[in-house]
């Protein structure tokens, strides 16, 4: 972040920001709310069974054998400033009522995207732009690989040149808080052209 850090130093207790990691059907939310997150994540992972059958899609991930049915939690700390709690949401459609309840307080997104499957995210993407929430896209390299840049996923997605497109492991801590902070970067952005300020607004 440019060398500095987000906030402005002195204060008593860290800011706290809410963030939600989002995205569709296996795409990495859990991965990555594991691997950047500095406590043991809460997780509320079930196996999948034959209830889910032709309901789930599984086409592009049949290794896929538990899914996240209400959230996954974790917390970042970036600086002696700032600590980030991290809401990843359940990516099948019949648990999308449930991000309504988790956008509640949200200052931003990460949605992560499977190259493999960008359709999966779309839905996520139109969730944030209707709410008016800022995001970024994590574009969760399967196994080390991604054969597409960065602007050639933006092109596919559609989305604007101000929307943060990034290449990203799920599986990488450093990867991930690469993500969280290109986030904070865009919201201390957008709060210092709405408010005069360096610094996000508004606490968990």
């Amino acid at each position: 972040m440019a060398g500095s850090d987000p906030v402005i130093q002195g204060t008593s207790a860290p800011d706290t920001v809410k963030i939600l990691i989002a995205g569709g059907f296996g795409v990495g939310k859990t991965t990555m709310v594991g691997a950047v997150s500095e406590i043991v994540p809460l997780r509320t992972e079930e196996p999948l069974t034959s209830a889910g059958l032709g309901v789930d899609d599984l086409n592009g991930i049949p290794e896929k054998h538990a899914t996240t049915v209400a959230l996954d939690f974790g917390r970042i700390t970036l600086s002696q400033e700032l600590v980030l709690y991290l809401f990843g949401t359940p990516g099948q459609q019949r648990f999308w009522f449930m991000w309504n309840d988790l956008a509640i307080g949200a200052l931003g997104a990460v949605v992560l995207v499977d190259v493999r499957r960008p359709e999966s995210s779309f839905a996520a993407i139109d969730f944030f732009e209707r709410r008016d929430i800022p995001f970024v896209v994590g574009v969760n390299g399967f196994h080390g690989e991604h054969p597409y840049a960065a602007d050639e996923i933006r092109d596919a997605l559609a989305l604007p040149e101000h929307t943060h497109v990034l290449l990203c492991d799920a599986r990488d801590r450093e990867s991930c808080r690469d993500v969280l902070i290109a986030l904070i970067d865009q919201l201390i952005a957008t709060s210092a052209q709405g408010n005069g300020s360096g610094r996000p607004t508004g606490r968990v």
